[in-house]
């Protein structure tokens, strides 16, 4: 969370866990290489904003933040290092696009971490495995890239679907690093935990799995160890994979 050293908030999110299921005896496969898809990596927006009424302007700290100029940046605004009102609107709009709190326009920590994990999230492009650390001698894998927060599904090297943005495990619940395997899937499963709905649920690791969520992939701090999606990766996720396919998960979350 961000603010000045007087406004410290603490944000929580939960995503679920569930008792773990009988590992299903994999399956030998051959599959089609699928379409390569690239969707939803998030540029940096360039916010035109006009004078707010009275209220809002209080709302907003007069105070620059020790990102200041990387935020101004990231925004399209005038790079100066210096808080002005509509750099303070700018930056509380983004904040509360991603439930980063306070929303006082504050250029602090967590919200310059936020965008930096977007702008490494843009620079993956379609080639997120340059650096071969998602394995390309298993066939069909989903690959879990938790420093930038990106996930894809590849057939060896070539890529099938991604990479796209997710929201894995806060700090002091993190996603759990190492090679999986789906071992149980419920397109509507319910977590009797969080008495919550998780939609396209594919369990890899005891109660961690991919599921969807409507909340932001950049919302802070993170899930209770599942990998959230998109409703529409999700989705995607369950019509690319199976029960038997590999998942490698690696890197450390920013923050944790």
């Amino acid at each position: 969370m961000d603010g000045t050293q007087a406004s410290r908030t603490t944000a929580t999110t939960a995503t679920t866990r569930t008792p773990a299921v009988p590992v299903a005896p994999r399956r030998t496969r051959l599959r089609r290489v699928g379409a390569l898809s690239v969707a939803g990596l998030v540029a940096a927006p360039a916010l035109v904003l006009t004078t707010g009424t009275a209220a809002e302007a209080a709302s907003c700290t007069t105070s620059k933040g020790p990102y200041q100029k990387q935020v101004e940046k990231f925004l399209g605004r005038p790079v100066d290092g210096k808080q002005s009102t509509t750099d303070c609107k700018a930056i509380q709009k983004f904040q509360k696009t991603h439930g980063i709190t306070p929303t006082i326009g504050y250029a602090g920590p967590l919200t310059w971490r936020t965008m930096n994990t977007m702008l490494a999230q843009k620079a993956a492009g379609k080639n997120p495995n340059k650096a071969r650390k998602c394995p390309t001698n298993k066939g069909r894998i989903a690959c879990v890239d938790l420093t930038r927060q990106l996930s894809w599904i590849q057939d060896g090297a070539k890529l099938v679907y991604g990479p796209v943005p997710v929201r894995t495990g806060r700090d002091g619940a993190e996603t759990r690093t190492g090679a999986k395997k789906i071992y149980w899937r419920h397109s509507h499963h319910w977590s009797t935990i969080y008495h919550v709905w998780m939609p396209y649920s594919q369990f890899f690791d005891g109660g961690q799995a991919f599921h969807s969520v409507t909340k932001s992939m950049w919302n802070p701090p993170g899930s209770g160890g599942c990998v959230n999606m998109r409703p529409v990766d999700a989705k995607a996720y369950w019509n690319l994979l199976r029960n038997g396919d590999d998942v490698q998960v690696y890197g450390r979350k920013p923050g944790t």
